[in-house]
C-alpha cells in the first residue's frame, strides 16, 4: 500500500513539474483549508446551523448482499415488525396477555439482532449500544406489564401493591 502511495506521489510530482508552477493557496486563518476548487474556507468542530447530510448509523448497511430482493436484504427489521403484527393480531382476537408478551419479545429479539449481527440494515436506527438499550428497555417494559396486568396476573411484585396502598391512604 505504501508503493502505491509513493508511485502516487511520484505521479503527482511529475504532473506539477509538466504544468509549471502551482498557485499559491490562499489561507485567511490558521483554521481555513482548501475546498475541492482549491478556494481556502474556514473549518470549525462547531456543529453547522442546518444539517446537510446524515451518517449512515453502524449497522446501518444490507442485512444481505445486494443481489438479493428488498426485502430480503432487510430481514431483521421484517422480522422484528412480523412479530410485532402477529402480536397486534393476537391481542386483537382478545388474548391481550399473549399478544402483548408477543410484541415485547418482537423488541427484545431486536436487541439480541443489533447486538450479534454485524449489518441489520433498517433496524439500525443509532449507535449499536442506544439501539440496544432502547430495544431491551422497551421490550423488558411491554413484557413485564403484560406479565402484572390484572385479572389473574403471571407475576406479582410485593411492593408495587404496598406502594399502591401507601399513596391511596394519605
Amino acid at each position: 500500500m505504501s508503493a502505491e502511495r509513493g508511485a502516487g506521489k511520484a505521479q503527482e510530482i511529475q504532473d506539477v513539474e509538466e504544468t509549471g508552477p502551482v498557485e499559491e493557496i490562499e489561507v485567511r486563518d490558521p483554521v481555513s483549508a482548501p475546498d475541492a476548487e482549491g478556494r481556502p474556507r474556514r473549518t470549525t468542530r462547531r456543529f453547522p446551523l442546518f444539517t446537510r447530510d446524515t451518517a449512515r448509523p453502524e449497522g446501518g448497511g444490507r442485512a444481505a448482499s445486494g443481489d438479493l430482493p428488498a426485502p430480503a436484504r432487510q430481514w431483521p427489521i421484517l422480522v422484528v415488525l412480523g412479530l410485532v403484527g402477529v402480536g397486534l393480531l393476537v391481542t386483537a382476537l382478545d388474548e391481550f396477555r399473549v399478544g402483548t408478551v408477543l410484541i415485547g419479545s418482537a423488541l427484545l429479539a431486536g436487541a439480541v439482532m443489533r447486538w450479534l449481527l454485524p449489518s441489520v440494515g433498517m433496524l439500525a436506527v443509532r449507535s449499536r449500544f442506544t439501539d440496544m438499550v432502547t430495544y431491551g428497555v422497551l421490550g423488558l417494559a411491554i413484557v413485564l406489564l403484560a406479565l402484572m396486568a390484572q385479572p389473574n396476573p403471571l407475576l406479582t411484585v410485593p411492593f408495587l401493591k404496598d406502594a399502591l396502598h401507601f399513596t391511596v391512604e394519605n
